[in-house]
């Protein structure tokens, strides 16, 4: 949704990346005494090398101007590395999915104030600011 400005466009990609990373959290958390089941995560900087790589598309008026395209990315889910083994072979640890679980939760509920904030602006732009 291309609204004004690329703001809320960039809130519902983060909001995606959110939702993602939540999935991944409670897939690990579930599956907590699986044996061999390794640990998975979100990889956001892997799509943000790829995003960074990439330009943005603009509109130019003379050919010294930067040229810019949009972005685009997609979140990659991966085991994580670098990890230590239960007994079984799992590689889930429950004290960092828990910790992981809420710090994605205080970021979620930050970027649904924000976009919240946004559209409100925008309805009280349409109602010519009453």
């Amino acid at each position: 949704m291309s609204l004004f400005s690329g703001t809320i466009s960039t809130l519902e990609n983060a909001l995606n990346y959110s939702a993602t990373k939540q999935k991944v959290i409670s897939q690990n958390i579930a599956n907590v005494d699986t044996p061999n089941y390794k640990a998975k995560d979100v990889s956001f900087k892997a799509a943000l090398d790829q995003a960074v790589g990439q330009s943005i598309s603009t509109n130019r008026t003379d050919n010294r101007h930067f040229v810019f395209t949009k972005p685009s990315y997609s979140l990659s889910i991966m085991n994580k590395n670098l990890v230590s083994y239960n007994e079984n072979g799992n590689s889930v640890d429950i004290d960092q999915e828990m910790a992981d679980l809420a710090k994605n939760q205080i970021y979620f509920n930050a970027l649904t104030e924000r976009i919240n904030g946004k559209f409100s602006t925008l309805q009280n732009v349409i109602r010519g600011g009453k």
